[in-house]
């Protein structure tokens, strides 16, 4: 019988692939597949429908199987676990493979866009400028904490603790005082690659006609809009600003029963990293 729907449970080395016809019989079912031998065997496969979780490498092999034909559609772990029938075959690859195939071929499924590799290398901008954001703040933190152990307590702001930590280093003992420089200087550092990023995001907007159209908005600036840009592409897959709403979990969850409307708090769902700028145009 013709393969109509595979399921593969990704990894590093080795894969699980779980396919099925028409009739929803297993007709391909191969729980260890090798990294090398996985594109051979997807691109002998007559086109069908394939399903994966958005895990690491899931844009990298959705883009590879597209190229011989098949159409691939991501989905989160999380929507996927229900379908895993754990009871009757315990958790392994092979379970997961098979839950996956089950998962896509469901009407009331969300997927995760495909994303090409401009979007990722974006995004990959992002989060390592993000990394560094965060090193920045624990280095000053680490400093401010070093220095309060020999009495000097200086403001949290970088630029003020800059400007007034001068006339208190000669007065630190010796490796203390080599401590705390070298801390300074690291963190001189980071802020030469903070600004070498933003200036990157600034460029990739200037070229990028989602971005621009973005930045049209009130509130809306570089950042913001790269980073948007590149996670949902031209936006296709939502029908609506309500659903891209809810994909970044901006909107209330709902708690509601026996025809009583239960609204709570914003249910965080998506991407934390989207989701952190837009808390900051609502202020």
């Amino acid at each position: 019988m013709t393969i109509v729907t595979v399921g593969i449970d990704l990894a590093k080395n080795v894969f699980a692939i779980h396919g099925v016809d028409q009739a929803g019989k297993a007709v391909l079912v191969k729980p260890k597949v090798s990294r090398d031998q996985l594109v051979p065997l997807i691109a002998q496969l007559p086109p069908c429908l394939i399903g994966m979780e958005a895990c690491s490498g899931a844009h990298h092999w959705a883009r590879l199987f597209r190229q011989h034909g098949h159409t691939v559609k991501l989905m989160s772990p999380r929507l996927v676990a229900p379908y895993r029938m754990s009871g009757k075959r315990g958790k392994n690859d092979a379970a997961d493979a098979a839950a996956i195939c089950e998962a896509v071929t469901r009407p009331s499924m969300r997927f995760v866009p495909v994303k090409d590799e401009q979007q990722q290398a974006t995004l990959s901008l992002h989060r390592t400028r993000q990394g560094f954001v965060e090193e920045r703040t624990a280095t000053y933190n680490r400093l401010r904490g070093l220095l309060a152990e020999f009495g000097v307590v200086l403001p949290q702001k970088p630029e003020r603790l800059r400007k007034e930590i001068g006339i208190h280093l000669e007065a630190l003992p010796g490796w203390a005082n080599r401590c705390i420089r070298d801390l300074l200087d690291h963190a001189g550092r980071l802020e030469e690659k903070l600004d070498e990023y933003d200036r990157a995001i600034s460029e990739i907007v200037r070229e990028d006609e989602h971005s621009k159209r973005l930045m049209q908005l009130r509130g809306i600036g570089p950042t913001t809009a790269s980073a948007l840009a590149a996670s949902i592409g031209a936006g296709h897959d939502f029908r609506n600003g309500r659903q891209v709403a809810a994909w970044l979990g901006l909107t209330p969850g709902q708690h509601s029963s026996g025809g009583k409307q239960r609204l709570g708090s914003i249910t965080r769902a998506g991407d934390s990293y989207l989701r952190c700028w837009y808390w900051g145009l609502a202020r």
